[in-house]
């Protein structure tokens, strides 16, 4: 149980450390405290403010996983714990953060893999194996669920649909996949706080202030098109002497694309719209633009 007295008082201390020091990196406890709170908002505008200055402080991204977690916003938790692993290098923490954000994605495979490692160097950890336990009593509903559909008739129409493999791809693949296009300069993936989550970048220019300015272009649009008659947006296409920015909304984020002038925007679209069918159907756009 969360101790509300203990909390309020690392609050106040570590708002104080922060005040005498912006540029500590005790903002990172603070929005701990915060998340403990349970004030999600607050921990992750101090986490997300803290992170610009510090962008390499694994801690804080650990943090960040967690307030995300909470929030059940469970791909951006993921890209967040990947970061973790990438500067530091795995850990108990961060497998088992990861652990449960795939249980929570219903991601039961890679949930076991991940939980039998960690059991097997710690036998004794009661929460570990309860997570294990959990996972594999999924996959074998799920395993279950699937001999029953196959054991019920199927209706001409479905006898002649072809089965379709397990070829989804996650958002780090999303934009390693776009990068390698002829002509693609930078692939952002930027939060709704118009924070770059996620980048493959070689332009000069920094990518935050493309991802700020972007959302800022979305939001204008989306207040315009809720105004009118003509619903949501599916994409944006802006072109410059030399630059070409495609922006598509995805779900809980934006997917910001910026190309030069040899980019060949048909080739673009075919196969921005062949990824986005296996992006793990977290796609709520229904197009892109040629």
């Amino acid at each position: 149980m969360v101790n509300q007295a203990e909390i309020e008082d690392r609050i106040s201390k570590c708002n104080k450390l922060l005040d005498a020091n912006p540029n500590s990196q005790i903002f990172a406890a603070l929005a701990e405290a915060y998340r403990k709170k349970g004030e999600l908002d607050q921990a992750f505008r101090i986490c997300q403010s803290g992170l610009r200055i510090h962008p390499n402080y694994g801690s804080a991204h650990m943090v960040m996983a967690r307030i995300n977690v909470d929030k059940g916003m469970f791909d951006w938790a993921e890209i967040e714990v990947r970061k973790v692993i990438d500067l530091e290098g795995n850990s108990y923490a961060a497998d088992l953060l990861l652990a449960e954000i795939y249980i929570n994605k219903n991601d039961m495979a890679r949930a076991t893999k991940l939980l039998n490692r960690l059991y097997n160097n710690n036998p004794s950890n009661n929460h570990v194996k309860e997570l294990l336990d959990i996972a594999r009593k999924s996959e074998v509903e799920a395993a279950c669920g699937t001999e029953e559909e196959s054991a019920r008739p199927q209706a001409e129409d479905e006898k002649i649909a072809p089965e379709k493999g397990d070829d989804s791809i996650s958002y780090i693949e999303l934009i390693e996949t776009i990068s390698e296009i002829g002509g693609v300069e930078g692939t952002l993936l930027v939060n709704n706080d118009g924070l770059v989550a996620e980048s493959r970048w070689i332009d000069n220019r920094k990518p935050d202030l493309f991802g700020a300015l972007a959302k800022d272009i979305e939001r204008t649009i989306q207040t315009q098109m809720d105004a009118s008659v003509f619903g949501k947006y599916e994409n944006v296409l802006i072109e410059g002497e030399n630059l070409i920015i495609n922006m598509i909304p995805l779900k809980n984020c934006l997917l910001l694309i910026k190309a030069n002038s040899q980019i060949n925007l048909g080739t673009l679209r075919l196969r921005l719209n062949a990824l986005l069918e296996k992006l793990d159907g977290a796609v709520t756009r229904a197009g892109v633009q040629s």
